[in-house]
């Protein structure tokens, strides 16, 4: 099960890397926002992974309001994007 666990914690932290690198060659505001989000939302899912191995019950409580705020932030980024034009 481990295993399963360090490919997947790999996964991600090769998807993180690689918005990094997207946020770095961004040709706009709207692209390199987009990424932080990907990376927020990867961090996360790595706190989540670490989480499981090692039981702790407590840090899916904090993971799952940390996605409730990074999606609230998502709105509101795409409210400014747009001038608040729906």
């Amino acid at each position: 099960m481990s295993i399963a666990f360090a490919i997947a914690t790999g996964i991600v932290g090769v998807a993180a890397v690689l918005a990094i690198i997207g946020i770095v060659r961004a040709s706009n505001d709207a692209s390199a926002a987009v990424l932080s989000d990907l990376v927020f939302f990867c961090a996360i899912g790595v706190f989540v992974l670490v989480a499981a191995i090692g039981g702790s019950a407590v840090v899916f409580d904090v993971a799952l309001i940390a996605t409730m705020l990074g999606i609230l932030a998502t709105l509101a980024l795409a409210q400014m994007l747009t001038r608040g034009r729906r």
